[in-house]
């Protein structure tokens, strides 16, 4: 079967831009996975996102090879099968030991004995039509979790009122991905292909209507909210009250500052020069005994 179908070449349209948008929405973790190796940190970065993808793209390869005619749905999950591997394995090389061991553990058991377990039950328990209806139905499966994998972002973004971890264009190709995709399926007539880009549709609008409503507001660190970077409240609130906006060093707020008045100054310099002139008299007498000098300071 040719690539451009001459009953309807919208199949293959829709197909081609929905590789050319799905090759920008793999390849947007990208910077992520440049910054941990760099650091050589995952600074807390989750690897199931990327196991649940690889597994995703792999069904959807199997379930294009068992259908026949879907060539476009097997180039891109390729793809994403080679740049979710790479991710994977960057994120093990850089993370720690008990999440190297987790996602060791997810994927052998997702990605090798799951899948195997698919294929199995596929080739032996389902014959022909039957065959492609249930691996169909577990690529929708699969799909829709991936798919749902922005909730958290949309659910940070409402939390924090800000759009810094959600980028605009990131959202505007989820969106047209799921486009294409969704026509590429109507036009190939398979409600597999379908289905899941619905959802990933109406989660990219979603996502480009939050942009519409937070894009005005400031910016989140996420830096301030880590609670070992926090500072200490009371410090803050006294930085806040005061008039100059600064806390003195060497003040304790457990003992009252000291007041000096010119009257006491003044007494006490009287009593420094009397004390000094007695010990001078003790010190020129004939018989001087030490011990009136005393103890004063001078």
């Amino acid at each position: 079967m040719g690539l451009i179908s001459a009953d309807n070449p919208w199949v293959f349209i829709s197909g081609l831009l929905g590789n050319i948008s799905s090759l920008v929405v793999f390849l947007a973790p990208l910077p992520t996975f440049i910054r941990v190796c760099k650091k050589k940190s995952t600074e807390g970065f989750q690897s199931i996102p990327y196991v649940v993808s690889l597994f995703s793209a792999m069904l959807w390869i199997y379930y294009a090879y068992v259908k026949t005619g879907a060539f476009l749905l097997i180039t891109i999950n390729s793809f994403g099968c080679v740049i979710e591997t790479l991710y994977i394995a960057l994120y093990i090389t850089y993370a720690p030991k008990e999440a190297r061991i987790f996602t060791l553990r997810i994927l052998l058991l997702l990605d090798f004995g799951v899948f195997c377990a698919i294929l199995l039950i596929t080739h032996f328990l389902a014959k022909g039509s039957n065959r492609v209806q249930l691996l169909g139905w577990i690529s929708v499966v699969f799909a829709t979790s991936v798919f749902a994998a922005p909730l958290s972002i949309i659910r940070q973004v409402i939390r924090t009122k800000s759009v810094e971890f959600m980028p605009f264009y990131l959202s505007v190709m989820l969106t047209l991905s799921a486009i294409m995709w969704l026509l590429y399926g109507i036009f190939l007539k398979d409600l597999y292909i379908a289905i899941p880009n619905v959802l990933g549709f109406i989660f990219g609008m979603l996502q480009m209507v939050l942009h519409a409503v937070y894009r005005k507001h400031k910016t989140v660190s996420e830096d301030v909210k880590l609670p070992e970077h926090c500072v200490d409240v009371t410090n803050v609130s006294t930085v806040t009250d005061s008039d100059d906006h600064r806390v003195p060093e060497t003040v304790s707020s457990s003992e009252p500052p000291q007041v000096h008045d010119h009257r006491t100054i003044g007494m006490t310099c009287k009593s420094q020069n009397y004390q000094r002139d007695q010990r001078e008299k003790i010190m020129d007498s004939p018989n001087p005994n030490p011990n009136l000098l005393g103890t004063c300071e001078a």
